[in-house]
Formats: structure tokens, C-alpha cells, sequence
């Protein structure tokens, strides 16, 4: 059974983000506050304690996709993918809200980052998640 397209894109968008957290891990930003301001809108330091639990949950993550996608996994991957379609869909609530300049400075790069990025990709992320679990849980397939 070969991945489905919708999986295949969940778990390349997660792997790339681990992949940015490590990368941060590895050689740390400049100004770690900037960066922190500019992608999360708030101040948290970028440390082994905090990256690396995040690495392996993205990582957990889009790996569960890929078994739920394949068939394999059981109901551990099917969980944390129901999680994952759940977190991505309150992210994209979130978003909306930050959309609205709600919570949320307008001239900001955050502002601009969650606006064209981070709101449409969990959009996208969460109803290809969403597709992913459908196929699973139809009876027949």
C-alpha cells in the first residue's frame, strides 16, 4: 500500500518544520528574542529543553500520518493523528482571531507570518489530516 498524497504532504510539511527546529538547535539564531518575536509573538528562549521535545512530537507526528496513510500504525497512530488534525484545527482558529488583529500587533512580522503562512497551512494541513483519518476509519478501505 503506497502513502496517499494528502499524508505525503502532512508529513513533509512536519518533517521540514522539525528540520527548522533542529537547525535552530544545531547553530542558534543571531538574536534568538527577534526571531522568537517574529515567529511565535512572544518571547521564549529556543534551548535543547524546548526544541527538542517539539522535534520529536513533529517528528512523531508525521510519522503516524505515514502509518495511518499506510494502513499500519493501529489505534496509537490514529490517535495522535486525530490530535494533530485537532491542534492544527484550534491553530487555525487562533490564526483567524490574529487575522483579525486580535491578541495581536498588525505591523508586526508575526502578524504577516501567521496571516500568509501559518493560518493557511493549518487550513490545509488540517483537512489533509482530516482526509488521511476519513480514509481510515471508512469501512472497506
Amino acid at each position: 500500500m503506497r502513502i496517499s498524497l494528502p499524508a505525503a504532504f502532512v508529513a513533509a510539511v512536519l518533517l521540514l518544520d522539525a528540520f527548522l527546529h533542529l537547525s535552530w538547535l544545531v547553530r542558534p539564531a543571531a538574536d534568538p528574542r527577534a526571531l522568537s518575536l517574529a515567529l511565535l509573538n512572544f518571547d521564549t528562549p529556543f534551548t535543547v529543553r524546548s526544541l527538542v521535545p517539539l522535534i520529536v512530537v513533529l517528528t512523531v507526528a508525521a510519522l503516524s500520518v505515514v502509518a495511518v496513510s499506510r494502513g499500519r500504525g493501529g489505534r496509537l497512530a490514529k490517535a495522535v493523528a486525530l490530535a494533530l488534525g485537532g491542534g492544527l484545527l484550534a491553530r487555525a482558529e487562533l490564526g483567524l482571531a490574529w487575522a483579525f488583529g486580535l491578541g495581536t500587533d498588525t505591523g508586526t512580522p508575526f502578524y504577516w507570518l501567521n496571516l500568509l503562512l501559518y493560518t493557511p497551512l493549518c487550513v490545509a494541513l488540517a483537512f489533509a489530516t482530516g482526509a488521511v483519518l476519513m480514509r481510515a476509519f471508512s469501512p472497506g478501505v
